[in-house]
């Protein structure tokens, strides 16, 4: 899947962002709205890992939906 479908199908997959990232609120998947760099962002605040690793994370997660 290609992030354009989860930004368009974003109300449908915070299930499973949640279920991946389960420090993410629901207030922090309500500013990510879809945006792969919020996410990313977030990602690197709640867990506190590199930007770069972050990505990846994001990236792998992707590439399994």
């Amino acid at each position: 899947m290609n992030w354009d479908r989860i930004e368009g199908n974003w109300k449908q997959v915070t299930g499973k962002v949640k279920e991946q990232w389960g420090k993410l609120t629901d207030d922090d998947i309500t500013v990510i709205d879809g945006k792969q760099e919020q996410l990313v962002g977030r990602i690197q605040e709640r867990y506190g890992v590199a930007k770069d690793e972050a990505e990846k994370q994001v990236n792998n997660w992707i590439g399994r939906m």
